[in-house]
């Protein structure tokens, strides 16, 4: 399934998108139901992943239902405002840096370092004052940084609560998938002695989106194609089969004496192709549309713009 939030009439409502490309309004569907199932009623995608498998099967027979044609009176148009899957996240974003080969070398070249491989994954965050929605606006702050660059990753959702999770039960924990642009200001990660989380937490400098895809749609995360462009020209053009970090590696490490909650996203690195490697580099400007592209969940579209 694929499962979005919509802004109707200023409000965020949670949709599941119908095989005619309509969406279904979870709460309003979820009134039909001969047993009230709060997760659904709530109206949130936060509320339906933590509400777990039984709110998850509730909600798989409505859409079956709906595509039957039984509720025609709690679907929207395909053309309502798209906003971010979960646009409060209610923790900050986990992001991997490193975790393709290619970039690491990449970076390594550009910076005239030797940095290479590390033994264990390298983690950061962004907070949720980063999220941008699907076709919204990356803001740029032009007094503050001139080195903008992205990134595009496949992004984690975790549906089950768990801390030192083994490796072969990481996929039990995962709610479903989505796409998410890593912005990061370089100049302004330099400056601040080279760690992560400065540069990559300016305002909207985190478009997630256009949904999350559930987990049983996608067999295998790491048989997915994952490319992002630039006013039509392919800059990253990857596979996530090249992680060097594989999912339930990243999902163990991570929850090691530290709880993954249900709602938190997991960014999980980006292949080569950024343009700060480019020679020149070639950085991010006002009125520039980038757009990334994950096989399997769609696309998620960006324009940039002076805040």
């Amino acid at each position: 399934m694929q499962l979005a939030t919509i802004a109707v009439d200023g409000k965020a409502t949670s949709v599941a998108v119908l095989d005619d490309g309509t969406m279904l309004d979870i709460a309003a569907a979820s009134a039909s139901l001969a047993t009230p199932v709060a997760a659904l009623q709530d109206g949130s995608l936060q509320a339906l992943i933590a509400g777990g498998k039984d709110a998850l099967g509730a909600l798989r027979g409505l859409v079956r239902a709906a595509n039957a044609g039984e509720y025609d009176a709690a679907c929207l148009p395909a053309r309502s405002t798209l906003m971010a899957p979960l646009p409060s996240p209610r923790k900050n974003i986990f992001c991997v840096g490193r975790n393709y080969a290619e970039h690491i070398a990449e970076g390594d070249k550009a910076q005239k370092s030797n940095v290479g491989v590390s033994e264990y994954p390298v983690y950061f965050t962004k907070p949720s004052t980063t999220v941008v929605a699907p076709d919204g606006d990356v803001l740029i702050f032009p007094s503050v940084s001139t080195a903008i660059d992205y990134e595009v990753e496949l992004a984690i959702i975790i549906g089950k609560p768990g801390r030192n999770i083994s490796k072969d039960r990481a996929y039990d924990h995962i709610f479903g998938y989505t796409i998410l642009n890593d912005i990061t200001a370089r100049d302004v990660q330099r400056r601040h002695g080279g760690q992560y989380f400065k540069g990559k937490s300016m305002d909207g400098s985190c478009p997630i989106g256009p949904w999350i895809v559930t987990a049983d749609a996608i067999s295998d995360p790491h048989d997915l194609t994952i490319g992002l462009s630039v006013n039509g020209e392919q800059r990253q053009n990857g596979h996530t089969s090249d992680m060097i970090f594989d999912i339930p590696t990243l999902i163990a490490s991570l929850s090691e004496g530290l709880t993954l909650e249900p709602g938190d996203i997991i960014a999980t690195g980006t292949p080569s192709g950024v343009g700060y490697a480019m020679e020149p580099p070639r950085f991010l400007q006002a009125g520039d549309t980038v757009v990334c592209d994950i096989a399997s969940i769609g696309q998620l579209r960006n324009t940039v713009r002076n805040a």
